[in-house]
């Protein structure tokens, strides 16, 4: 069964070409250009993954995102017009899975999809059900945190980030490793996204009683505060 997009994007010429590519790489596409429309059809349709602009009428990429994330995890992939590291970055922080920023290659755009889908649909078989680690636990069969047993929402990213730490509990993984890892594709040069989502995960987990330390040059080290 191919997976279904969902492209949100309001600039006619590129909506059509990427449907018509996204559609010859074996891609299901449901196309919309506006913000309000795509939050309703996310919502209503549940997609596999969204593809969503940043500059749409109605309601705009930011605003679609965060009440996207209010009730639903569907991996979301922003496209990004400005080089501004700004959008970039509030993206990420509103819960994006990844970002890519205009002009870019199409084939770009379908590895970086391919590889979100294969984090949400073939995640590795776990050695043990649950992960724990003071007050927190990482159900691997539910893909959920509970801090004090109350639930904690995570996106795709953070559940990956948090997975590959505790699996490496005892040991510095560097920052090449958790990007292979947790967002699978090699950490580029000025990419900031890791950096993002470790700081929006360390919010998360204040209360667990567990911190995210940043060995520098090195990496990071989940461990007991």
């Amino acid at each position: 069964m191919n997976n279904r997009l969902l492209l949100i994007e309001d600039d006619r010429e590129v909506r059509e070409m990427l449907s018509e590519y996204l559609r010859s790489e074996g891609f299901t596409v449901e196309q919309v250009a506006d913000g309000q429309t795509g939050l309703d059809k996310a919502l209503s349709q549940t997609p596999d993954l969204i593809i969503l602009d940043v500059m749409l009428p109605r309601l705009d990429g930011f605003e679609v995102l965060h009440r996207l994330r209010a009730t639903s995890p569907t991996p979301v992939l922003m496209l990004t017009a400005r080089r501004d590291d700004i959008d970039r970055i509030l993206g990420l922080e509103l819960g994006a899975d990844d970002y890519l920023p205009k002009p870019f290659n199409p084939r770009e755009l379908v590895a970086r999809i391919r590889a979100i889908l294969r984090r949400v649909q073939n995640p590795a078989e776990p050695a043990q059900s649950t992960l724990t680690l003071a007050r927190l636990s990482l159900s691997l069969t539910t893909r959920e945190l509970t801090i004090d047993e109350q639930p904690v929402s995570l996106t795709l990213s953070e559940f990956n980030i948090l997975h590959a730490l505790l699996l490496n509990r005892e040991k510095v993984i560097s920052k090449q490793q958790l990007s292979l890892e947790a967002l699978g594709r090699p950490l580029e040069i000025y990419d900031r996204s890791l950096d993002v989502h470790i700081s929006h995960l360390r919010k998360k987990l204040k209360h667990a009683g567990v911190g995210i330390r940043t060995i520098r040059a090195v990496g990071y080290r989940i461990e007991v505060e």
